[in-house]
């Protein structure tokens, strides 16, 4: 029989039947993470799952009752099954928690990036939990009481659904109540109540954001260790890395020799033991250029005031931001911009689809050489980024193998989804020693005094509980997401000019520090005095031959 030719259904019963479905489909993740919760799948049990799954499915029947109406129900729910469908496949593929930072990534991403998740898997799963259910919805003829006695019918069935609800509750509260209280993740994973929580989170920053910017560090200037310095410019590069976890550095104990080039230049500072401010491109690069710290940094904070960028500025240093990346979340507004991440032809390392890092460095040399001023330049990588891992790197960097070539993971062995992301550590440290290179010909040539400091956004889950990628929500995040490499490189003419003693921070390189250092420790590396500078996180200031 034909569903046009079925009997009407009662309208009450799609939103239980639609209830009953948005809990049983789209929230494997969620359901795996409770039975773990609980003490894992057991008979005695059974009556706490049943009676959560009742929970959940009057809850969600309470809430659609609310906009059960002619015209309505049926877009409400093709809305949800469409966005429950993405994200219960990123969530299941990928193992990522759905937060306001997740909406962020989502909404400011470009094109490429998001190029780079779509899958026939995807395709798949929105088809079968997204487009079906919901034309299914649209052919469904329903029933529809008169308007008066709709509305007490209605009303009935929130009453009741919440009491029920209520009462389930409190009959598995000693069951319940630690099972969510030690495990807050549960909130994240809760299709389609996430989605909502998130958005509601990203739009409340959104429209908070002031259309004023307020000042920082108007009062910047130059310490007196520039009175000495004779005329000689300086050049510090900041590398700000993309999807770079400590734990596959070799510099930092890693089992394969991912940095062989880095391991071989003198000089360098590697700190080994840094935390991120948070999991993910949109939260880790305006925390990390403020001086909120992630404890006090919001995005609409960081959105309402300037940043280290502006500080500099106003010292007196010309700056500039250079981006093969997805752009700088808003901290360069106000500095010199250049994206280098289009595909020239004929211009390497640009491939057809993308740029790879060495494009960063592409005219570097000559502008140090031309300027006139003292410069600081942002230098934002592609870095790792995934799950296209084998993108990042030209075919020359494929040393460890075989890799992963898609973006289907679920189809990689782990084996080879580490492979191919070890490949980008290994191009990573050409990029770096390459610009250490680029800046002792430098100073050496230009008569100028060079740095570098480089640190990674966050880091990258590659499997280990069944996680992958990353912006994970920071309080349930894994290690892989949050520890991320730090070093530093100076030329002979920095270190003395500004009086640092290399041996004080080679041995500070075990101490605990993390992105609330790098906006007070590039001020206190340059000598730029200003009452926002705090020397207690300025990881130089201790080894300074003048304190």
């Amino acid at each position: 029989m034909k569903i046009s030719t079925l009997p009407r259904i009662g309208a009450s019963m799609l939103t239980l039947g639609a209830s009953t479905f948005l809990v049983l489909a789209y929230n494997a993740s969620f359901w795996r993470t409770f039975f773990s919760a609980t003490g894992g799948i057991r008979l005695g049990n059974l009556p706490v799952y049943v009676g959560a799954f009742a929970a959940l499915v009057l809850l969600f029947n309470a809430v659609l009752t609310l906009v059960n109406f002619r015209f309505v129900i049926k877009p409400v729910l093709t809305a949800l099954f469409l966005g429950a469908s993405f994200a219960s496949y990123f969530m299941n593929r990928y193992g990522v928690a759905i937060d306001a930072s997740m909406v962020q990534n989502v909404v400011e991403t470009d094109t490429r990036e998001a190029h780079e998740l779509l899958s026939w898997q995807m395709l798949q799963t929105v088809t079968l939990l997204g487009i079906v259910p919901s034309l299914l919805v649209w052919r469904l003829p329903l029933r529809f009481p008169p308007m008066r006695r709709g509305l007490f019918l209605k009303l009935g069935t929130v009453v009741l659904s919440v009491v029920a609800v209520t009462a389930l509750l409190m009959l598995l509260f000693k069951t319940l109540a630690p099972a969510v209280r030690e495990h807050r993740e549960l909130r994240f994973l809760l299709t389609p109540t996430n989605m909502f929580q998130a958005t509601h989170g990203y739009l409340k920053r959104k429209w908070a954001m002031p259309a004023v910017i307020a000042p920082l560090g108007k009062d910047a200037g130059r310490g007196v260790k520039w009175a000495a310095a004779r005329g000689r410019r300086t050049v510090t590069v900041i590398v700000a890395g993309e999807t770079a976890r400590a734990a596959n550095f070799s510099l930092n104990g890693y089992g394969r020799q991912t940095n062989p080039l880095l391991l071989a230049q003198p000089g360098l500072i590697n700190f080994r033991n840094v935390s991120s401010c948070g999991t993910a491109t949109a939260v880790s690069i305006p925390c990390v250029f403020s001086n909120l710290g992630r404890h006090d940094y919001t995005a609409d904070k960081a959105a309402s005031r300037e940043g280290l960028l502006d500080v500099l500025s106003h010292a007196g240093f010309d700056v500039l931001w250079r981006d093969n990346n997805s752009g700088c979340k808003g901290v360069c507004d106000r500095v010199r911009y250049e994206d280098v991440s289009r595909p020239q032809p004929g211009m390497p390392p640009c491939g057809a689809e993308e740029c790879h890092d060495e494009q960063l460095l592409a005219g570097l040399r000559q502008a140090i050489h031309d300027s006139t001023r003292d410069l600081v330049i942002v230098l934002h990588q592609k870095g790792s980024h995934g799950p296209e891992y084998w993108k990042r790197y030209p075919a020359a960097f494929g040393k460890f193998g075989p890799v992963c070539r898609t973006n289907e993971l679920e189809e990689c062995s782990r084996e080879s989804i580490v492979a191919a992301y070890d490949n980008t550590i290994l191009y990573t440290d050409l990029v770096l020693s390459k610009t250490i290179d680029l800046l002792r010909a430098a100073s050496a040539e230009d008569d100028v005094d060079t740095s570098m400091l480089y640190f990674s956004d966050h880091g990258e889950s590659l499997g280990e509980h069944n996680m992958y990628l990353h912006g994970a929500p920071y309080i349930i995040s894994p290690a892989e997401q949050r520890q991320v490499p730090m070093m530093l490189w100076m030329s002979d003419g920095f270190r003395e000019r500004f009086r640092i003693d290399h041996a004080c921070l080679a041995a500070r390189t075990a101490q605990p520090f993390s992105h609330d250092n790098v906006f007070h420790t590039v001020l206190g590396m340059l000598n730029v005095n200003t009452a926002v500078y705090n020397p207690k996180l300025d990881v130089v200031h201790p080894c300074s031959r003048d304190n």
